[in-house]
């Protein structure tokens, strides 16, 4: 099974191989179902920093297992932001199953949005961002992943997490000092390596804010 879009961003493909399933972008292959495990810790380890009952937003909807991931949890609201309208449709479809139907439960609200784009016109803010929209910081394959992994970007990701929030990313691999900006443009960061079957874990970042006076109390 394949199907094929063209977007504004290229050519996007869903392959089914080997009873898995691939999502690729003009060539590069994005991710697949293979493994769930790091980004499930993506969801796992923000929600870890913060208290009960966060509001969540999940950058990229990829194949929907840090969805899957969100909504076993207390999150009293969960927005995801997606760019590629076929992915969200591949959702109700044959990408259901690994999402596990989490487009149905009533604290999901998908928009269907750049998400660089849609953070400058909304005032929203977030106790837990988990960012997975691209490669990573150090291979980014779109343009909208690399302007959220610059300081400018980290910047304005910060001004949309509440007081004592927490910001994960994403990442197929290391990259160099990209936890040493975090830490500046955010606040202390821990990394977690997620062995992935290969030379390179998969590597999640998190960045509590810190400095902030109400630390751990939510704001409106």
């Amino acid at each position: 099974m394949e199907e094929r879009v063209f977007t504004d961003r290229g050519e996007l493909v869903l392959r089914s191989r080997d009873g898995h399933f691939e999502l690729i972008s003009n060539g590069v292959l994005l991710m697949d179902t293979r493994s769930d495990r790091s980004e499930r810790v993506l969801v796992r380890a923000a929600l870890d920093a913060i208290g009960p009952r966060p509001r969540l937003l999940i950058g990229g909807l990829g194949v929907g297992f840090a969805l899957a991931e969100a909504v076993r949890t207390d999150a009293s609201e969960i927005i995801v932001v997606e760019v590629e309208p076929a992915v969200v449709d591949w959702h109700r479809g044959v990408l259901r199953p690994f999402s596990e139907g989490a487009l149905d439960d009533p604290r999901v609200r998908v928009v269907t949005a750049d998400l660089a784009v849609w953070f400058t016109g909304t005032s929203d803010r977030f106790d837990a961002i988990c960012l997975d929209v691209d490669n990573g910081p150090g291979w980014t394959v779109f343009d909208h992943g690399t302007r959220l992994s610059r300081p400018s970007g980290l910047a304005m990701l910060r001004e949309h997490l509440r007081p004592g929030g927490a910001l994960a990313v994403w990442s197929a691999s290391a990259g160099p000092g990209f936890a040493a900006t975090l830490t500046r443009m955010v606040g202390p960061c821990r990394t977690v390596r997620i062995p992935a079957g290969r030379a390179r874990p998969d590597v999640v970042y998190v960045a509590s804010c810190a400095g902030d006076d109400l630390r751990g109390v939510r704001s409106p």
